[in-house]
Parts: structure tokens; sequence; C-alpha cells
């Protein structure tokens, strides 16, 4: 969908109160989108959905739970009672878990899949037929960590790649219908969601996070997402770390795991 054709579209964004969620609303919103802002903190949303408002968007806070299927039904069905119609849904909502399998409480793991993986699928799956009915667009919000792997974030690497198998496939199915289907696999970002961690039990890491490049403000990864999506991109890898990351994890993936497991290995002392 052109940057043309999304004047009074109706776009759809999980996780809309963070960093990167509301830096999407605002960008679509700047595009003359109309925007329907989902989250669980619904504080949050009313002040990004007022200040939405402020700037003459119409747009919509649905406060819910993503790994709710009902609940997912649910905000689809206020959205197009509210507007009408979905054309566009940016699957970005997500947690983070930094541990070392061997210290990570089975819960953390499904915890982790039920957010990122399971509630972009329950979501997606609620709202397809409007989407395909307005030819539209889907994005999902993966990582580096999707194609990749990533030292005591298996959890996480876990749930992003399973993304991946999801959506690159539901691209099949749909491109036929005009859908676009976008994958974004950035590096870090500079939002809540890795000083927000939990721990291997559950808890908030106590510690800080180990990057492996500097982080993008969410802005920046809002305006190229936005760019990639209206190209018809399958793939944004967004930033210098992610772009080495994809090819070197390929090339040579022994040297990448290597690399990687250095820079980030030193959150975990004692790791061989």
């Amino acid at each position: 969908m052109s940057r043309r054709e999304l004047r009074g579209r109706v776009t759809l964004v999980t996780g809309a109160a963070g960093g990167l969620g509301a830096a999407l609303c605002r960008r679509y919103a700047a595009a003359g989108a109309r925007i329907a802002a989902l989250d669980l903190d619904a504080a949050k949303l009313d002040t990004l959905v007022a200040g939405l408002r402020a700037t003459g968007t119409d747009a919509l806070a649905l406060p819910g739970d993503i790994t709710d299927p009902t609940a997912c039904k649910s905000a689809v069905a206020a959205t197009l009672a509210h507007f009408g119609a979905l054309d566009g849904l940016i699957n970005n909502a997500g947690i983070s878990a930094r541990s070392l399998l061997v210290d990570t409480d089975p819960v953390v793991i499904r915890r982790v899949m039920e957010v990122n993986f399971f509630g972009a699928a329950n979501l997606t799956r609620a709202a397809l037929p409007h989407i395909v009915e307005r030819h539209g667009f889907i994005v999902a919000i993966s990582s580096v960590a999707g194609f990749s792997p990533l030292t005591g974030r298996t959890a996480y690497a876990a749930s992003k790649h399973a993304l991946h198998g999801f959506f690159d496939s539901l691209r099949t199915e749909v491109a036929g219908a005009g859908v676009g289907v976008t994958l974004v696999c950035p590096s870090f970002i500079h939002t809540g969601i890795g000083a927000a961690a939990t721990d291997g039990s559950g808890a908030p890491v106590d510690g800080p996070r180990i990057t492996t490049g500097g982080e993008s403000s969410p802005e920046d990864i809002a305006g190229r997402v936005f760019d990639a999506v209206a190209a018809g991109r399958s793939l944004l890898l967004p930033d210098a770390t992610s772009r080495t990351a994809w090819w070197v994890s390929r090339l040579a993936p022994k040297l990448y795991a290597r690399i990687m497991k250095g820079r980030v290995g030193g959150e975990f002392p004692g790791l061989r």
C-alpha cells in the first residue's frame, strides 16, 4: 500500500503505548491513516490516543491482551465498529527474557511464546479476512534473534524464529489477494523492552543489557518500517547491525556465533 493510498485507511498497532509502537502510530497518523491502538497499559494508551487526536487523527484506544484470542476478536470488532474497515495490522507487542536455558523456568518460556508468537498469530487470524477484503498489509516486528542465535535469549529467539515461519508462510497464502506481509528485524532499539526483560524466574533482570551495536531510535525504525511497507518489501533489516548479522550468520555461522557469544555472553558469569 503506497503512501498516497494510506490517507483515511485504518491501521491497527499492537504494543502501541510502548516506544516503537507509539512511534509507529505517529508515523502512520502523519501519513493520514486512522489509528487503532492496542495495548495492555490502558493509562499509557489513553495518553497516546489523546496526543494523536490533538493532531487531528481519528484514533481509537483498545485496551486488551493479545494472548487471549477472544480479546483479539473483540479488538478487531471494535475497530470495525468505529472505523468501518481495517486495512493494516502491525504486530509490534512483545516481551523479552534474559537467562540461560538451564536457569529458565518453563513458565517463562511459555509466557514469552504466548506474547511474542501466539499474540501475533491470534490477532492476525482475527484481522485477516478484513485485511484481505481491503488488499491491505501485515507487519510483524521480529528481531535479529528471529534469524540467528542469541546467547541467553533462548525463549526470546524461539518466539521470534516462530514468527518467521508463520509470516513467511502466510505471505504465500495471501499474496494472490494483494496483501503484503513484511517481517522487520531490528537489532537494538532505544525502548523499554530490554530494561523490562525478565530473568529465568520471571522476575525483572538485575543488571544492564549488553548490546552488540548502537541503539536506533524508535522514530527512525518506525520511518523505515513505513517506507518498507509502502515499497512492498517482505523483509526489512533496518540498521547496520541487523544487515551485518544477516550475512555473517548465513555465510559464516560459526564465526557469527563466536562473535555474538563473546559480546553478549558477559551478561552471564561462568558461561563457557
